[in-house]
């Protein structure tokens, strides 16, 4: 595993997934390792257009929502990651697990900093783990961060 020399980061722009950018910072200032902060956009699925009023353009609504993504994740990366740590940014779109294995496999990461959002229940049946995924197909290894016991921390029924 050593030495870490390129740290992928993932973020859903959640508090949760700021606590695991603010780790991947410091063991990347730890390790003089390279930052991938990435942001991964779910694929838009078009609706019928018996649901919707007006006109509604996927490929438009795409667009604006990567380059909201892009505007955040810039925000993230200058408040986030230390000036002297090399770092890229990027917004891939797809599955967030699948897009972020897939990201360690090609970058040849040397570790994932993954934060869990510790949802349990019916929310983890609904929405699955992203972390979870993550942890069991990716080709590095994965460092969770665990989500704090506040209001981000959300129990099942």
């Amino acid at each position: 595993m050593l030495p870490i020399k390129k740290i992928i980061s993932p973020t859903d722009f959640s508090e949760p997934s700021y606590a695991g950018v603010k780790a991947a910072n410091e063991l990347a200032a730890q390790f003089s390792a390279e930052m991938i902060l990435v942001h991964v956009v779910p694929p838009a699925h078009p609706f019928p257009p018996t649901r919707l009023q007006g006109d509604f353009e996927v490929l438009e609504y795409s667009e604006r929502l990567i380059a909201a993504s892009r505007e955040s994740l810039d925000q993230v990366a200058k408040k986030m990651i230390a000036a002297k740590t090399p770092s890229l940014t990027l917004i891939l779109e797809g599955d967030p697990a699948d897009e972020i294995v897939n990201l360690a496999s090609s970058e040849t990461a040397d570790l994932i900093v993954i934060a869990s959002h510790g949802w349990t229940g019916w929310h983890r049946f609904i929405f699955g783990s992203v972390a979870e995924k993550v942890v069991r197909f990716a080709p590095c290894p994965v460092l969770t961060i665990p989500a704090t016991q506040g209001k981000e921390r959300r129990g099942g029924i």
